[in-house]
This record gives C-alpha cells, sequence and structure tokens, in this order.
C-alpha cells in the first residue's frame, strides 16, 4: 500500500477548508483515509499561527512508515520544521513561448542589436570629428563670408 499525506477539501462552495490526512495514493481525494494529521484554512491571513495546524508527533511517524507527502504539504513541512525544501519541478513544454513567439523574440533582438550597432557607430563618427582638427579659414576670408 503506497502512502500519501496529502490534502482532503472541506467546506462550502468558494470557502474551501483542507484536512491534511494520511491516504493511500489510490483512495479518493475526499474519500477514506487513514488518520487525520492537521488542518489547512486557505481563507486566513498567511501570517496566521491557524492557518496550518500539524500533529508533529503524527507526522514523523507517518513519514517514518514511508508516507510521502504531496508538493503543497511538502511546503507546509518545510515552513515548520519538518522536512526538507521540495525541489521546483522543471518547466513543462506547456510553459515555453510557442514557435512564432520565439520569432517575434528573435526578431526584436535583431532589430534592438542593429539599433545598437548603429548608435555606436555614429557614437565613432562623432568623436571622429571631434578628434580631427578643424580647417583654418585664414581671416580675411571669414571677414568677408
Amino acid at each position: 500500500m503506497s502512502l500519501r499525506i496529502r490534502l482532503s477539501r472541506g467546506g462550502a462552495k468558494k470557502r474551501p477548508y483542507y484536512r491534511i490526512v494520511v491516504a493511500d495514493s489510490r483512495s479518493p481525494r475526499d474519500g477514506r483515509f487513514i488518520e487525520r494529521i492537521g488542518t489547512y484554512n486557505p481563507m486566513l491571513a498567511k501570517d496566521s499561527d491557524q492557518r496550518v495546524q500539524l500533529k508533529e508527533d503524527r507526522v514523523k511517524h507517518w513519514i517514518e512508515q514511508g508516507a510521502k507527502p504531496s508538493d503543497r504539504v511538502a511546503r507546509f513541512f518545510f515552513a515548520a520544521g519538518l522536512g526538507d525544501k521540495p525541489a521546483i519541478p522543471e518547466q513543462t513544454k506547456k510553459n515555453k513561448p510557442k514557435a512564432k513567439a520565439l520569432e517575434r523574440i528573435a526578431e526584436k533582438e535583431a532589430k534592438a542589436k542593429e539599433a545598437e550597432e548603429a548608435a555606436a557607430a555614429a557614437a565613432a563618427e562623432a568623436a571622429e570629428a571631434v578628434a580631427a582638427p578643424a580647417e583654418e579659414v585664414p581671416a580675411e576670408e571669414a571677414a568677408e563670408g
């Protein structure tokens, strides 16, 4: 029997309340469970002590028995100091931009690079113009003009 420590939903519509339970991984989310070891009320403020309540001795017992916490419950355990920080999964294919979006991004980068090169060339020309000595016009021609 594969044991999981997971959330079981309760409460009214749009007013969720979760029990943290130890259950067989094959049983339904809100179905039969072995033991209730805590609660989670997402409607309370994040800094509230009542938001997540755990029976720490029972949590340790079930982890020793081989029960594996779900991702969300593992985060609760880490916050309570009962477990390691859960690994963040890699991005899936769905999270990445599609082909056309990648083409648009590449075009924007190419245009930005061209503009940057043009600005650098203009700055170089301006620097050369400042560095080159100006041609001296004789005083007589300057007075006539």
